[in-house]
């Protein structure tokens, strides 16, 4: 299943993130993972394995397991290099060992302190909170990523983690409108608002942390993941599916892209086979009544500030 961009290029409806894989493991994962069928996958520069993920994209392009026309490979800018759009976009490129993204995503709508291209650092000043840069504005950085389809580096470009008012504001500022709007939406933090704002003006939403983090967030930030809702679990055993599936289902049937992160090889499989079943009307109504607008993605650990405030 594909979504047309309004850029008029097609997006796989599911996708593999491959934020915080094992750099060893990730080779396999992404063999395994086209076999299975996988045909979109979901990098940034700041998962720091960009490299890894291109030597088995070169490794698929040359067994013939598949073409590179046949995947949609997608990348973000990191906030560090938002004055080095274009340098950093080849960087990501030569690491990814690609002559062209599918699609270029604004990672964070924040320019903080360049610490070299492609070094992907977040500095932090003396009072432990981020360095921001004030002096780039997100309107001279779309226009930069605007340059690299035109430059035929990139397809697509879009935004992620972008609200409402920031979406809005880069539809008014823009030549080459946003394609994605990349969020976090789970059963426990749906952003219905911000979904409908997007589908509306005709921007695709990708849903990442899909699954609501699951273990990963739950060991960095602390966070429960909606997996282990009895009221999920319920609907799994009325569908004969796993919680995890049923979740990316409803995903899915919202219309959005979900691109859920598994270093298992059994699950990567599990997360895949969500085709062949469809969540009633009423069970999506059940999954919507779950709302706790709970952000598992919380910035200030890391950098003294909460940048979704």
């Amino acid at each position: 299943m594909e979504i047309t961009l309004n850029s008029g290029f097609k997006m796989p409806i599911i996708g593999l993130g491959v934020w915080r894989m094992e750099k060893e493991e990730l080779r396999d994962l992404i063999i395994d993972a086209i076999k299975i069928g996988y045909r979109h996958l979901d990098c940034a520069a700041n998962y720091k394995n960009e490299a890894e993920v291109g030597e088995a994209l070169t490794e698929a392009f040359t067994t013939g397991l598949v073409k590179r026309e046949d995947l949609f490979i997608t990348t973000k800018l990191w906030s560090s290099d938002h004055g080095h759009v274009i340098e950093a976009c080849k960087d990501s490129l030569k690491k990814l060992q690609l002559d062209y993204l599918d699609l270029f995503l604004v990672h964070i709508p924040i320019a903080t302190k360049h610490t070299g291209i492609g070094t992907t650092d977040s500095a932090l000043g003396d009072d432990g909170v981020l360095d921001i840069d004030t002096t780039i504005s997100l309107e001279t950085t779309w226009h930069d990523m605007e340059k690299l389809v035109s430059m035929g580096l990139v397809r697509s470009i879009g935004l992620s983690n972008y609200d409402v008012f920031l979406t809005r504001d880069c539809l008014a500022y823009s030549k080459i409108k946003p394609a994605v709007n990349q969020i976090e939406t789970h059963p426990y933090f749906q952003r219905d608002s911000l979904v409908k704002f997007c589908q509306k003006l005709n921007i695709c939403v990708t849903a990442h942390t899909p699954l609501g983090g699951a273990t990963a967030n739950a060991e960095w930030f602390g966070t429960v993941s909606c997996l282990d809702d009895p009221v999920l679990k319920d609907v799994a055993e009325k569908y004969k599916q796993t919680v995890a599936q049923i979740v990316l289902r409803w995903g899915i049937q919202r219309k959005t892209v979900v691109i859920p992160k598994t270093s298992k090889p059994e699950r990567l499989e599990e997360n895949f086979q969500v085709f062949d079943f469809q969540l009633s009307k009423e069970d999506m109504e059940v999954i919507k009544s779950m709302e706790r607008n709970y952000r598992t993605h919380q910035t200030a650990k890391f950098w003294g500030i909460e940048l979704y405030a």
